[in-house]
């Protein structure tokens, strides 16, 4: 980022910071009310429900999510007074309290006119970026329904290849593999891990005609997984063979999604004489539900049926960079918004992302709601 921005931390024209999440339950009584929210309109019978919340129930039906964000949100607040950004954050969830509507009629009370978002995606996808544009045009529908002056919204652009959030997880790489045995480190595999989407989703991802299959999903994945590899080569001496796989695949078994499976990509290295492997969930902010399940609880337990040494790498979670970076992004935004010269932050071969969604970008699933106030990348 310029210097300008470190002698003059001005976010105007923005006037306040939404942390956006997805949110998740806090006890075993808001699993399945929470699993509705999650699944509304697609007719999922309760009892179906309740299966699928076994996962939650094996950690007391508490998420470890919105503690998350509770910790990134003092992050951010520390970080904006430490470096006199007078950004006021709120925090809203797309699907549990405190839910987006709520949170934006509390900011829109506050005198609120000029919205920045922050959403806990990194990436380009439609359930990654779109479907919290189409969750923010809903709330402000609400908001107009009540007859509330809206305020403009602008989500900022995707980070997955900010260095404030590469950094801290070329660390969490690195930490994981000086925790491996020594006899078994140098010969690790790196398996990067993000959340399995279906492939139609990641071919749409970004605009097909630039992207190729698997859209920018994981083309975006893939730049970020060799960034750290090629961090962890320079910093070791060692360059250890990587993929990307996937994790946390849900929905119908006759609908292709992206592969392989971390499960069975555990067997399969171990099949090819792998002697460890190190597991770095790059898709997700944070170490929720599906990090503490599908890696630490299930891919734990397939590696310990393999006998094979694993360890699981840290997610940025709260780390301080990640919030320098969130500072770094809306002043950058605020910059551009201003007319001011700025050059965007990003390490890799993609550069920055935009800023505005292009049209036919991460196309939607149903209409959802138009209103006033939304940027034009809602449509």
């Amino acid at each position: 980022m310029p210097d300008a921005h470190a002698a003059s931390p001005d976010a105007r024209p923005y006037d306040a910071l939404l942390l956006l999440s997805f949110g998740g339950p806090e006890g075993p009584d808001d699993v399945v009310p929470f699993l509705e929210n999650v699944t509304r309109g697609r007719g999922i019978p309760k009892e179906r429900l309740k299966e699928v919340g076994q996962h939650y129930f094996l950690f007391g039906g508490v998420s470890p999510i919105n503690d998350q964000n509770r910790a990134l949100l003092d992050a951010l607040r520390k970080d904006f007074a430490e470096h006199g950004l007078e950004l006021p954050v709120y925090w809203g969830n797309r699907n549990w309290a405190p839910y987006l509507t709520d949170t934006l009629r509390e900011m829109v009370t506050d005198g609120h006119r000029r919205i920045l978002v922050l959403a806990t995606s990194a990436y380009a996808s439609y359930s990654g970026c779109r479907q919290y544009r189409e969750d923010l045009a809903e709330a402000l529908a609400a908001l107009e329904a009540e007859g509330l002056e809206l305020p403009r919204i602008d989500k900022l652009r995707h980070y997955f290849n900010h260095p404030g959030f590469v950094r801290p997880m070329i660390e969490g790489v690195l930490k994981s593999l000086a925790d491996l045995p020594e006899d078994v480190r140098a010969g690790a595999h790196i398996a990067f891990t993000t959340h399995s989407i279906p492939n139609a989703a990641a071919d749409t991802s970004g605009r097909t005609e630039e992207h190729g299959d698997g859209g920018a999903y994981v083309k975006q994945h893939l730049d970020v997984a060799q960034l750290i590899a090629d961090a962890v080569r320079e910093e070791t001496g060692v360059a250890h063979p990587w993929q990307l796989v996937y994790q946390s695949r849900s929905g119908a078994p006759h609908i292709p999604w992206l592969e392989p499976d971390i499960c069975d990509h555990l067997e399969e290295r171990h099949a090819a004489g792998v002697p460890a492997v190190v597991m770095a969930p790059i898709g997700f902010v944070s170490d929720h539900m599906e990090v503490l399940y599908d890696l630490d609880t299930e891919a734990e337990a397939k590696a310990a049926e393999l006998g094979l040494p694993v360890r699981r790498s840290a997610t940025v979670g709260a780390d301080p960079r990640f919030a320098a970076a969130v500072r770094e992004l809306a002043l950058e935004r605020a910059a551009t918004e201003s007319g001011r010269n700025v050059t965007p932050c990003a390490l890799g071969a993609l550069g920055a992302s935009h800023d505005l969604c292009p049209v036919g970008c991460c196309p939607a699933r149903t209409p959802k709601p138009a209103a006033a106030g939304a940027d034009s990348s809602y449509a």
